[in-house]
């Protein structure tokens, strides 16, 4: 059997770094002993701007920590033409050139917060300079033209639109956050609260500012006009900014250190991947990469670049294996940095409402399958294919996620993590369809009123239970197989079992209420025909 290309290349560069990799792991062990903490920035900083110096001024004494945390940033201790004058991996910056203006300064408060003003309706006077509250990756790309293209076309910076913008989507949300009412026998739910929805599913999907007007402000410094922004505050990945732009860096390059650390680690992207629906962090935390990250993390390098497997660090966060540019010892690229974050995902493995390879495009409002409904798979689990990628697109992103792998694990593991994770696709697919069958006969039947009947196909009780099996449970099954290989999260802990007890909750109501209805219909008096 030939192996897969992914497997093939990774034989082969293993095979010629082969002495440079023992060399490596004979270094990395005597580093291991050391564990030496990374070399501190001893160069100088640069000259702050006199108009960041203005802003310092007031808000170190009325928000100490903003300015505490700036101080300790990569902005406060570096200026652009440094970072324009790095060469090779090393290199953080993407621009090539940078306004004279702003060269030779650290990027400070005035730099970010008075960027482009005639592009910002969020801009007002302020101390004599026009200020924006939000800051946005259009302001970001001055330095990072590349991230901020990369990351507009990324599924995350399209978030907001992709769930308001898919009517079933909306049904969903609202049986799930929509205000409930007791209506005689039936439980409604009504629209959903602005807030509500603004901490809940559009805390992660992001919010839409809109500036409504302006506001005087009783503040320390007295009385102060501000603008009222609908929507803030917010750092959702997929923000509808008032620049027209879409998501923010800060989702995970936290305010206002924006430390490439603190987007490295797992406990950022845990803000929104914890589950139950999407349980990445949780099955993480559960598995040998992660066990491995809690007991030396401490030892690691999280703000190297490039970032060295077994050097740096010395086993996978999400960023590894989704992001970030990781080498060998010796400096090998195994895998590219990129803001794209399905550059190295062949399939999109929580389900709507089956697993599926992954979307070509970022924007999903348009996608339909085959019933003209707004999901990338039919209820019978075929796939909307012209709006997905393709096997050969599937294969690429294969191999970039399998070069990560490659950077510690043999080629033959490798071979078997991913046919058994393929497989618990294909298996709790199976599933899916199975529950999807008890729940379209359900519908058929009458003993429930779903979409066919012009009501919302989520609301019911036994329509929560169908949505458990695929919203839950067999995605529980795949992050798991995904990303540990298995283990509990697989089975017990809202795994396998959960979803096969679901499964026969579903089938023994719909036998009962078959049963009832049979017996009602038996027992119902005649009508007596018309003369």
């Amino acid at each position: 059997m030939k192996p897969p290309p992914a497997i093939v290349h990774t034989a082969a560069r293993l095979r010629g770094n082969l002495f440079t990799r023992l060399v490596g792991a004979l270094l990395i062990w005597i580093g291991a002993v050391a564990a030496p903490a990374p070399a501190a920035d001893t160069s100088e900083p640069p000259p702050v701007s006199d108009a960041t110096r203005e802003c310092i001024g007031c808000h170190e004494m009325f928000h100490p920590g903003i300015v505490a945390d700036w101080r300790r940033s990569r902005h406060a201790r570096t200026s652009p033409a440094r970072g324009l004058s790095v060469r090779g991996l090393e290199k953080r910056m993407s621009a090539n050139t940078v306004a004279d203006a702003l060269l030779s300064t650290a990027v400070g408060c005035a730099e970010c917060h008075t960027a482009h003003p005639l592009q910002h309706p969020d801009s007002f006077a302020h101390n004599g300079y026009s200020v924006h509250t939000v800051v946005t990756p259009r302001d970001c790309a001055v330095c990072h033209p590349t991230e901020d293209r990369e990351f507009s076309e990324n599924i995350m910076s399209h978030a907001a639109d992709n769930l308001e913008n898919n009517a079933l989507y909306a049904q969903l949300r609202q049986s799930i956050i929509g205000t409930p009412a007791l209506n005689g026998e039936t439980v409604t739910y009504g629209a959903v609260d602005k807030h509500t929805n603004a901490q809940a599913c559009r805390y992660c999907h992001g919010t839409v500012l809109r500036v409504t007007g302006t506001v005087t402000r009783d503040t320390v410094a007295g009385a102060l006009d501000f603008p009222v922004i609908a929507g803030w505050p917010n750092q959702g990945v997929g923000r509808h900014n008032p620049d027209g732009s879409r998501g923010t860096c800060s989702a995970c390059h936290t305010r206002h250190r924006f430390a490439i650390a603190t987007a490295r680690k797992p406990y950022t992207c845990k803000e929104c991947h914890v589950g139950p629906d999407v349980p990445a962090y949780k099955v993480y935390s559960a598995s040998k990469h992660g066990n491995i990250f809690e007991t030396e993390h401490g030892q690691w390098d999280f703000d190297a670049l490039p970032w060295r497997a077994g050097t740096d660090f010395s086993a996978p966060t999400c960023a590894t294996c989704h992001i970030s540019l990781v080498t060998t010892p010796d400096g090998e690229v195994t895998a590219t940095r990129s803001h794209r974050m399905n550059d190295r995902l062949p399939w999109r493995l929580f389900g709507l409402i089956y697993a599926h390879p992954h979307p070509k495009a970022a924007n999903l409002t348009h996608i339909r399958n085959k019933d003209g409904a707004p999901l990338p798979t039919a209820f019978d689990g075929t796939v909307a294919s012209e709006h997905l990628i393709d096997r050969t697109e599937q294969e690429n992103r294969r191999t970039a996620m399998q070069g990560v792998c490659g950077n510690c694990h043999g080629t033959g593991w490798i071979a078997g993590h991913w046919r058994r994770f393929e497989s618990t696709i294909q298996q709790t697919n199976a599933a899916t369809r199975t529950a999807t069958q008890l729940m379209q006969d359900v519908w058929a039947q009458g003993l429930a009123l779903g979409g066919a009947q012009g009501h919302n196909p989520f609301d019911e009780g036994i329509e929560k239970k169908w949505c458990d099996i695929w919203l839950l449970y067999a995605n529980t099954i795949r992050f798991s197989s995904a990303m540990g290989g298995g283990g509990d999260y697989a089975v017990f802990a809202n795994g396998a079992y959960q979803l096969s007890q679901t499964l026969q909750e579903m089938n023994d109501w719909r036998t009962l209420r078959m049963d009832r209805k049979e017996k009602t219909t038996a027992t119902a008096p005649a009508v007596a025909e018309k003369p």
